[in-house]
């Protein structure tokens, strides 16, 4: 509250900022350029809900105005005139006229007679005689530009749900109308009645024309879709996940596929290609890791109600479920070599072993010496020994033959991943301390302690099967790469917006991949490969 929200002007060639206006607090609510690309008119939001036209070439502000009484949502200037815009937000719809003489914008509001509606969106016709008003309501509004009155009110069958959130005026001078319920119709213009319609997964968002066949629709949930006017059916182009990845993983030995989760959801994509090969939605509940078993015939998943879901991995049909696997979520996930027993760990502070096949899933152990939320479970060679980070600052060494504590390691941390190195003999460990600490895996003494980052906590480990190469990354949205014997610094990855929840080595070595909270998906090449 209260800091300055900027605009920025990037020259779109050279990818370079070209001018930074700032003039708006706390948020801009929408961005508009003229039709000559001379100015461009911005919108503050709630906190400042003021109007500022802009000089692109040479960035300065001509003038600025109050918005309206209430909060105005969104900003868009008339197809064929740079000196007449229009606003529209909560119970206002104003027409402004820039005058560049004497530097003011002057507005006129539209009479709506007893319709009281917030507008989300504004589009002008060919002719800038027609604006047509998307409300939450779900109704579009026909306005006359001339005479700022209300002409219609469309489409007359039924409203849209969760209110019209775009419009795009068509090639042939109908409009397409995008809803927040993922209806896409196209309406006719001359009696506002919906033609066709379709439904998309989430929200739409967004609408753009490319040439007369077709047009981009963007929805809530990241999807890319391209509709074409002859058939007007949704072909989905472009994905990726619309909230925060919580797992990564490559199946063994294959590089070219990697699954990640999130929030109900499980997706399964080409590392090449970066295309979504598979997606497998369990709505309403949170996928908090992701494992694949040691042959490749299931992906294995931990939830937050408590159940472990087993799908295949070509037709993301469920293969079993294990319910009441932990109490208040399963939170790690980890398969012995064999792939006859699944470790896993939960919210409810306990590790659990279960012997798993298609056909029957039994708990043979349950080991509480936890005190908080297990985090990180990762198995050694042999199948004699797996290890669990917690967040009570431990991670214990159980005896998988008689399922007891081997031994312990303790730091003033909450522990978020642990990894054995590749022969095994040493145990790295990472938490909200923002060190890298390497154990011997013996005795447990600590060997090394390296500041992993200077700000933030570090969310993931990984390690390449060389055991040259050690990846962090974390709450400074960094990837950073570094030597495993010597414990310097190799390079650092700048790319996500959001804290990295977890990274993964392909089996090859000649890549990784992180995600975040954001719900980006990056690839990076290993220099080192």
């Amino acid at each position: 509250m209260g800091f300055q929200a900027d605009v920025i002007i990037w020259d779109f060639h050279t990818r370079q900022i070209k001018h930074r206006l700032s003039l708006h607090k706390v948020k801009i609510q929408s961005l508009a350029f003229s039709p000559d690309e001379s100015y461009l008119a911005s919108l503050g939001g709630q906190d400042d809900n003021s109007v500022v036209i802009w000089e692109v070439e040479n960035g300065s502000a001509l003038c600025g105005s109050p918005a309206a009484n209430d909060s105005a949502l969104c900003v868009k200037w008339f197809r064929h005139r740079s000196d007449m815009l229009i606003t529209g937000g909560h119970y206002n719809l104003r027409v402004w006229e820039l005058d560049v003489n004497s530097r003011k914008i002057r507005p006129t509001d539209c009479q709506l007679g007893k319709d009281k509606r917030i507008i989300n969106c504004i589009e002008v016709d060919e002719a800038d005689d027609m604006m047509y008003c998307g409300t939450t309501s779900g109704d579009v509004l026909q306005v006359s530009l001339q005479h700022k009155l209300f002409r219609a009110r469309g489409p007359f069958k039924r409203t849209i749900s969760l209110g019209v959130c775009c419009i795009a005026l068509a090639p042939n001078g109908d409009f397409i109308v995008g809803g927040g319920d993922g209806t896409l119709a196209l309406v006719r213009r001359s009696n506002m009645k919906i033609v066709r319609e379709i439904k998309l997964m989430g929200g739409v968002n967004a609408l753009a024309f490319i040439g007369v066949d077709g047009f981009y629709a963007l929805s809530s949930q990241s999807n890319m879709y391209y509709v074409g006017f002859d058939n007007f059916t949704a072909e989905l182009r472009t994905t990726c996940h619309f909230s925060k990845v919580n797992d990564i993983v490559f199946p063994p030995h294959y590089s070219d596929l990697f699954i990640t989760c999130s929030v109900g959801e499980v997706r399964a994509w080409n590392a090449r290609t970066c295309a979504e090969l598979l997606r497998i939605s369990v709505p309403n509940v949170n996928c908090h890791c992701v494992v694949v078993s040691p042959e490749g015939g299931a992906i294995v998943s931990g939830w937050s109600d408590g159940k472990v879901r087993a799908f295949g991995p070509q037709s993301g049909k469920l293969l079993y479920v294990i319910n009441d696997a932990h109490a208040a979520g399963v939170t790690a996930l980890a398969f012995t070599n064999d792939g006859g027993r699944l470790v896993t760990g939960g919210a409810d502070h306990q590790v659990r072993v279960w012997r798993v096949t298609d056909q029957s899933q039994s708990l043979l152990a349950s080991m509480k010496e936890h005190r908080g939320m297990v985090t990180s479970i990762a198995m050694r060679g042999e199948d004699e020994e797996c290890i669990s980070a917690s967040a009570d600052g431990s991670c214990i060494v159980w005896d998988m033959q008689r399922y007891v504590r081997n031994q312990a390691l303790f730091a003033s941390t909450f522990f978020k991943s642990v990894v054995f190195s590749p022969d095994e003999s040493q145990i790295l460990t990472t938490g909200t301390d923002r060190k890298l600490t390497y154990w011997d895996a013996a005795d447990g003494s600590e060997i090394r302690e390296i500041e992993g980052s200077e700000t933030s906590e570090i969310n993931s480990l990984a390690v390449t099967s060389d055991g040259n190469a050690l990846i962090s990354a974390g709450g400074d949205k960094l990837l950073k790469l570094w030597s495993y014997d010597e414990g310097t610094l190799k390079g650092v990855g700048h790319g996500h917006s959001g804290s990295i929840s977890a990274v993964a080595v392909s089996p090859d070595q000649r890549a990784f991949v992180s995600v975040s909270e954001e719900g980006t998906i990056i690839i990076w090449r290993n220099p080192l490969a």
